[in-house]
């Protein structure tokens, strides 16, 4: 059995065009999405510049305590939220605002208004700001008309605003939008090992390659011969992906969560269907090599586009048509998991997808098991 791995081992690492497509092409597909992507954010880090909404303040009146009073609001405003600029008129204003130099215009008198030139989140955010001095203004001026006693203290509480509520992700982590790529990226990295193990399986038959003819006629049962295969295959694809994820995590500075029991854990089961899921390609019928790599890179690539790999809301989409497609594609089960550890650490969640992925490795290997046990040569 040493003999049979030492050179399964050797054979597999000197098979430079299947170690590019198992190994280097999720390295170089890795780089080519943080180039196109661009830091922004740095997937999964949940860092992302915010920048103030540019408005224009325009001063009908500022005789009124009202417009006053509006005016100070305006200028003590977190300068985080807003960037006021300054124009000398308001035909200058108006311009700017038909420019979108500037998403909307102030109007400082006894009843403040907002004038924008379109629809958006900036928009909104002004109008919002709008809203809430008008309720507030509305909220002072009823308690100094039904309770002046207790004007002091609603203006003190005012000054003394404080937010109850703190934001705490359940994983501790922040969800990019990129991120979901990347996911998509390591599943479609795992289910590449299908070029080691169909390359491997091939050799097991006597009618497609020389290799073949002489391990048919050995004693060694045939399922020694598989799970011997499947051992080396499993190891060399693990390193592969390990270097993909330390690449990931290290270089591209992407977060995959920091539970490493449990990203190991899932990185064997994803690399292990994909050597499973080469195997039993392999082991089907008498289709020539070509023709099963041929099957082997649509098992690669189209699991991987429904699990986001070209769109990344595509597993959404299935996931509100026909969630059972994600249940049984194991490119969605791989980004599920490593979704719960990268983002939301849902461990009902995770356990599920690591049965899914048992499963489906048990029944690979015994239906290739089953193909395979009893071919018979007339002649070798």
């Amino acid at each position: 059995m040493l003999h049979l791995l030492k050179y399964q081992f050797l054979q597999t690492i000197r098979s430079r065009s299947i170690m590019f497509w198992a190994l280097a092409f999720p390295l170089i597909l890795g780089t080519l999405f943080y180039v196109s992507f661009g830091n922004t954010g740095l997937a999964g880090t949940g860092e992302s510049d915010w920048e103030p909404v540019p408005v224009a303040i325009v001063t009908v009146e500022s005789s009124s305590a009202n417009a006053a009073s509006f005016l100070t609001f305006l200028n003590e405003t977190d300068q985080d939220m807003i960037d006021i600029h300054s124009y000398k008129t308001e035909k200058a204003a108006k311009k700017a605002l038909r420019r979108e130099e500037i998403s909307g215009i102030y109007y400082v008198k006894s009843v403040p208004s907002l004038t924008i030139a379109s629809n958006g989140i900036n928009q909104s955010i002004l109008s919002s700001l709008l809203d809430s001095y008008e309720k507030n203004a509305d909220m002072i001026q009823d308690i100094a008309t039904q309770h002046p006693e207790k004007l002091s203290d609603a203006l003190s509480s005012l000054n003394d605003y404080q937010t109850l509520v703190k934001e705490k992700s359940l994983g501790g982590h922040s969800l990019d939008p990129t991120l979901t790529y990347f996911l998509a990226l390591i599943a479609f990295a795992c289910l590449s090992g299908v070029y080691l193990s169909i390359h491997s399986t091939v050799q097991l038959q006597a009618n497609l390659s020389a290799l073949g003819e002489r391990r048919s006629i050995t004693p060694t049962h045939k399922l020694s011969l598989i799970l011997g295969d499947l051992l080396v295959l499993e190891s060399i694809h693990f390193v592969n992906i390990l270097i993909l994820e330390l690449y990931l995590t290290q270089v591209l500075h992407i977060s995959l969560g920091h539970d490493i029991p449990k990203l190991l854990l899932i990185t064997f089961m994803g690399t292990l269907i994909g050597i499973c899921l080469g195997i039993l390609i392999g082991c089907a019928g008498k289709l020539s090599y070509s023709v099963k790599s041929g099957i082997g890179v649509l098992v690669t690539l189209l699991p991987s586009f429904l699990a986001g790999l070209m769109f990344g809301g595509m597993k959404n989409v299935i996931e509100q048509h026909c969630p059972v497609i994600n249940r049984i594609n194991p490119a969605s089960v791989l980004s599920d998991a490593f979704y719960c550890l990268s983002v939301y650490d849902d461990a009902v969640r995770y356990r599920r997808c690591i049965l899914i992925l048992i499963i489906m490795c048990l029944l690979c290997i015994s239906f290739s098991f089953l193909m395979i046990r009893r071919e018979r040569y007339d002649s070798i």
